[in-house]
């Protein structure tokens, strides 16, 4: 197969890259599940937007110490300064966001936020703007998504990347020859046992990448989320209570239903007190209270968790409910440029795969969904402009049709090394860390 660029996933980032590249450009998307099944569909509380210029400053700081100040600040300004023209676009898609009484746009606020900035449609904004680029997307002539393909493998030679190894629907393996391939493919929280994301998403493209030498950032920087309905069942991801809740005034309580912290802490730190509350009081988890939101804002505001809770057993409207923390998203990745470019010729990285250290240490709340886009069209006009032109080298026709496919036939054991390699990376940064 060939194409002209390969972009592998269809979350946020991936569909927004292709919708910003020429029409006159044959693109190759593929998903490792259906087209559906990407977090960026999972993303409840909203996306963070510069209402004004009065705000940057406190929006910058805001971001800056979530990150615990290890943040890039070009990256942290050149999201913060797209987010209008990103919003836009959006809303030409078709996106729909809350509005009020006189049709400006509605913000709501969450944890470490100093004002409210947060864009919002229900608690399912990721699915109202993911969903309507999926859409724009298949109406383009120039792209072929294929669901339930697989990446094996980034094919590269003299640290240039020409395309990758894949495996169709039908479990045929092909190699691919791309002018362009796009990592696109999110984050790691299959590799955890308690996560919010799809359970397939296990950092295949973070592993390849690692397998090529292609250089990686902050790998053990990941986000638990301090916030998810608590479960007995640990193998079903797990349900995220959006910190939009809390922003809009819900409460945390201990066995003994006494408010033990602030609410609105960053997550990490927060997390870090959930965790002591529920070893101090010898429990798996601490209660929200959602009764301090008035009924019919939760139900106009947050009627999927609403709904959710209620097929647990629980009416958020008269009770408690229980949450613990979980995996939530990876900081690091593949180590990116202000154009997504990683450190391989033709390859680049966008959306949670990719880090260009705008997030630091620790994400400010609802900003994964404007880095994402933010970085993707950067990523789509960068090699626009100077990417994107035909490998003419018949050594690299050669090359791509004679990679040993054999190599990937055992899924498991390919499975297995990948996780290993991420896994292993983790440990050796956290070693590290601790011996700094």
């Amino acid at each position: 197969m060939k194409t002209d660029v390969l972009i592998v996933g269809c979350g946020c980032s991936g569909l927004y890259l292709a919708l910003n590249l020429p029409r006159d450009k044959k693109i190759l998307m593929i998903t490792k599940s259906d087209a559906e099944s990407s977090d960026s569909f999972l993303a409840q509380g909203g996306m963070c937007m510069l209402k004004d210029d009065a705000d940057y400053d406190n929006y910058f700081e805001d971001t800056m110490k979530a990150g615990h100040y290890e943040n890039d600040k070009k990256s942290v300004e050149i999201m913060i300064r797209s987010s209008r023209d990103v919003v836009k676009d959006l809303i030409a898609a078709g996106a729909d966001f809350k509005k009020d009484e006189n049709g400006n746009l509605s913000y709501t606020r969450e944890g470490a936020h100093s004002s409210n900035r947060i864009i919002f449609h229900e608690d399912v904004t990721g699915k109202e703007i993911t969903s309507h680029l999926l859409d724009r997307v298949r109406e383009l002539p120039n792209v072929v998504l294929l669901e339930n393909t697989r990446m094996l493998d980034i094919i590269s030679r003299d640290n240039e990347c020409l395309g990758a190894v894949i495996r169709l629907e039908d479990g045929s393996i092909v190699n691919v020859k791309a002018d362009v391939t796009v990592l696109a493919a999110g984050g790691i929280g299959g590799l955890y046992r308690h996560s919010t994301n799809f359970r397939h998403l296990t950092g295949d493209a973070v592993a390849a990448a690692i397998k090529h030498n292609v250089a990686i950032k902050d790998i053990n920087y990941v986000q638990i989320h301090p916030t998810t309905f608590y479960s007995k069942n640990d193998k079903d991801r797990s349900f995220l209570i959006s910190e939009s809740v809390r922003g809009e005034g819900a409460k945390l309580y201990d066995k003994n239903g006494n408010r033990f912290v602030n609410e609105l802490l960053p997550r990490d730190l927060l997390t870090k007190a959930i965790y002591e509350q529920m070893k101090k009081d010898g429990t798996d988890y601490v209660w929200e209270d959602l009764r301090t939101i008035p009924e019919e804002e939760l139900k106009t505001h947050f009627p999927n968790i609403v709904q959710h809770c209620l097929e647990q057993g629980y009416d958020v409207t008269k009770e408690c409910i229980p949450v613990v923390p979980a995996q939530h998203y990876f900081m690091g990745g593949i180590k990116v440029d202000y154009e997504s470019k990683t450190s391989m010729d033709r390859l680049y990285a966008v959306g949670e795969t990719a880090c260009n250290g705008v997030h630091g240490r620790n994400r400010l709340a609802s900003n994964s969904l404007l880095e994402s886009l933010v970085f993707a069209k950067r990523a789509a006009h960068n090699m626009t402009e100077h990417e994107l032109s035909d490998i003419l080298d018949a050594a690299a026709d050669e090359y791509v049709k004679n990679t040993d496919i054999n190599q990937y036939q055992n899924e498991e054991k390919l499975d297995k090394y990948y996780s290993g390699l991420v896994r292993k990376k983790i440990d050796e940064a956290d070693a590290a860390k601790k011996t700094a």
